[in-house]
């Protein structure tokens, strides 16, 4: 197996809120930057087991059937790295009840896989039995706070892990909208015990696409409700950014990730690439500048 380090247990950055009792396995302090796990990478990581990266994130939606090529490697990858598992379709935000079928589906790869981490996004995407397959934006109302409390609540203990919440990137806001995001997002933290996914590539492209600004974004955030960082790329389609995930994290993002590593420290940080991916190595030299300012940063504090 491939050695993790003497720090494979660290202390969760938040509280035990009861719905994490174990220690689950993670990265080793000096290697805390992760990547997105693709089927493209598979046999290319298993042959070298990069020691330049700490751990792996998948679709938790991605494994929710039985065996097959993709079970068979994440089985194998998992003996050398900490997994995390991260979903896109529980749609918290949307105003009918959760799945229990994908509440089932997930906790039985929770059991399977015991990630690290398990996270979803601040959004709805279903309405009426269809699935709209999109993470779409929600009102900041203290009537879909409660909302989302609650359903966030339910998900927690029908897993009986703590989940982390992602930031969205948004194209669009809603008039009646009375709550900043940022706020909305801890309030969902403080009444849930939910963690937080702190989405930097996604702070950037709302900022730029609402004129607001990403450093009092930032400011606002608790250091110790944060328990993984997204770092990705966007497109500009002359209107808006996009948040395509389908190129290089930018200079301006690199820089407002470093902020939030003097804001909230070491976090296991997480590199997502998911269109026009690129070969393994450039995917590397990304987690590589991520660990760099990462080690830097710690440096200054030491």
């Amino acid at each position: 197996m491939r050695d993790m380090g003497d720090s494979a247990h660290l202390p969760a950055h938040t509280p035990n809120n009861g719905h994490n009792t174990m220690n689950y396995p993670l990265p080793a302090s000096d290697r805390l930057v992760g990547i997105g796990l693709r089927a493209q990478h598979y046999q290319d990581l298993l042959s070298t087991l990069p020691n330049s990266i700490g751990w792996l994130e998948v679709h938790s939606e991605n494994y929710f059937g039985e065996g097959g090529k993709p079970h068979a490697y994440l089985a194998a990858l998992r003996e050398h790295y900490p997994i995390s598992l991260h979903g896109v379709g529980l749609f918290i935000g949307s105003t009918e009840p959760l799945d229990p079928r994908h509440l089932h589906s997930l906790k039985t790869l929770i059991e399977h896989v015991q990630p690290m981490l398990v996270s979803d996004h601040l959004c709805w995407g279903a309405v009426n039995g269809k699935v709209l397959n999109d993470l779409l934006p929600l009102p900041y109302t203290e009537e879909a706070l409660a909302h989302f409390c609650a359903q966030t609540t339910q998900a927690q203990d029908a897993l009986g892990r703590q989940i982390l919440i992602e930031n969205p990137s948004s194209y669009l806001q809603f008039a009646h909208s009375t709550i900043p995001e940022q706020e909305f997002l801890i309030a969902v933290a403080e009444r849930t015990g939910c963690g937080i996914l702190l989405d930097i590539n996604n702070i950037y492209v709302s900022a730029i696409n609402h004129d607001f600004d990403p450093l009092a974004y930032l400011a606002a955030i608790p250091t110790n409700a944060v328990q993984e960082i997204h770092l990705a790329g966007f497109e500009d389609n002359g209107l808006c950014l996009i948040d395509t995930h389908s190129k290089p994290v930018c200079d301006a993002v690199w820089t407002l990730y470093q902020q939030a590593l003097q804001r909230f420290g070491q976090v296991p940080t997480l590199i997502e690439w998911d269109a026009d991916i690129p070969t393994l190595d450039v995917l590397l030299a990304e987690a590589a500048c991520a660990q760099l300012l990462m080690e830097q940063q710690h440096a200054l504090f030491a």
